[in-house]
């Protein structure tokens, strides 16, 4: 077995050599009872009270991970089912991370764990139904991050990336205190682009791994407290402790290409979205409101989901460089904004902020993470196990209808 120090705070051990290229097959999972499973422990079910500690989306939003105080499950978005489950008697999980829809999940124990303590990634092949990795740290692990090339493990202070093949450290990077786990990740293997909190407040770091270049963008006055990247980690989207603006910026040179408005009150932002063709935005916070925006960032090529290579940080770079006007689409209006922005010299800057083109609205008391499925669609998973498809009209917005309402998991807790 091959042990790895990290400076003395961590302890990778590969269990059983290098991860093959073969692991990451997709494939659907039995459920418990298959004499597939690999499991002599007894299914447990809802009945037992079983508490969600968190869900996660995959890269393409098209599954959801949810960890419990049994064990974890894994879920499909669309058609919505239960896809496969693993539950266990030694507790259960707070990090459930996938790897798009293959076998391979990183999973970090729940405090009540008697097996896998909170400080330790496993990283678990589900078809062989066994730990092929796993690393240890002197701190609680804050997330996981999972690309086809590499492991991103955060701790509060500092974020490790490891080779996906060997589990061979990479890079290091210290942050700012960094309770949530703040990391996002470009998924395009032709980008390799990381995003977190920097060391001051309100400062976001972006390493273009490929390009071998760091990019420190002042974003916010407050603290950090989400973000996200699109596909390619050419554009980022931000959100501070306040929650009232969201700000989306080129990676490249950190130009600020538009802001939104969620509100005027302070809230606290759970997730941030964009969707596969960079034209719409959607966020969620603890009021309870769905918000969609539309973008006027201009992306080169017809299709950005379907031929993303087309844009290059060198032709983003030189457009964004240049003229912000290469970048930013005239405005259409489908953002409302106030009417008194012809006197946006004068009066308070809310009052030329874009609003939301549509909204949502759900039950206040529950955390919420949103993300975009097909055709004009927006899917939540709740921490009280709840599940909802909406729609939006992009031509006038405004209020969504309600698709589908699932109850996946009973239950009455909240997630850390």
């Amino acid at each position: 077995m091959t042990t790895l120090s990290s400076l003395n705070s961590s302890t990778v051990s590969p269990s059983g050599g290098t991860i093959s290229p073969a692991a990451f097959g997709t494939y659907e999972s039995p459920m418990p009872g298959d004499s597939h499973s690999g499991h002599s422990e007894p299914a447990i079910t809802d009945n037992d009270e079983t508490e969600l500690h968190f869900v996660s989306w995959n890269q393409d939003y098209s599954c959801f991970a949810a960890g419990t105080s049994r064990g974890f499950r894994v879920y499909n978005c669309d058609p919505f089912k239960e896809t496969f489950r693993r539950d266990l008697k030694s507790g259960g999980f707070g990090i459930v991370e996938m790897l798009f829809r293959c076998n391979i999940l990183a999973l970090v124990g729940a405090k009540a764990n008697t097996q896998y303590p909170p400080n330790k990634v496993i990283i678990w092949d589900d078809h062989q139904s066994r730990c092929i990795g796993e690393f240890s740290f002197r701190s609680e692990v804050r997330a996981v991050k999972l690309r086809r090339d590499c492991i991103v493990v955060v701790l509060e202070h500092k974020i490790y990336v490891y080779n996906f093949m060997d589990l061979k450290l990479l890079h290091q990077i210290e942050t700012v205190a960094n309770p949530r786990g703040l990391c996002c990740l470009s998924h395009q293997l032709s980008t390799s682009v990381l995003a977190c909190p920097g060391l001051r407040r309100g400062q976001v770091r972006v390493e273009h791994f490929g390009l071998n270049m760091t990019k420190l963008i002042k974003a916010h006055d407050s603290q950090i407290a989400c973000l996200t990247l699109t596909i390619d980690g050419l554009l980022l989207a931000t959100a501070s402790t306040r929650g009232t603006l969201i700000r989306l910026f080129n990676t490249i040179d950190g130009t600020q290409l538009q802001e939104v408005r969620r509100g005027v009150d302070r809230a606290d932002i759970c997730s941030i979205a964009l969707s596969p063709n960079v034209q719409w935005l959607v966020v969620s916070s603890d009021k309870g409101t769905i918000h969609v925006y539309s973008l006027r960032v201009r992306v080169v090529g017809e299709d950005a989901s379907a031929d993303a290579a087309v844009r290059t940080p060198t032709l983003l770079c030189q457009n964004s460089s240049s003229s912000l006007d290469a970048l930013i689409s005239p405005s259409t209006g489908a953002n409302p904004g106030s009417s008194l922005s012809f006197m946006k010299g004068v009066l308070p800057k809310y009052f030329s902020s874009e609003w939301s083109f549509a909204q949502f609205h759900l039950p206040e008391c529950t955390q919420y993470i949103a993300a975009f499925g097909s055709q004009n669609t927006i899917i939540t998973a709740g921490t009280d196990g709840s599940f909802y498809r909406c729609s939006f009209d992009p031509v006038n917005g405004g209020e969504m209808v309600q698709q589908e309402y699932v109850r996946f998991l009973k239950t009455e807790s909240r997630p850390r």
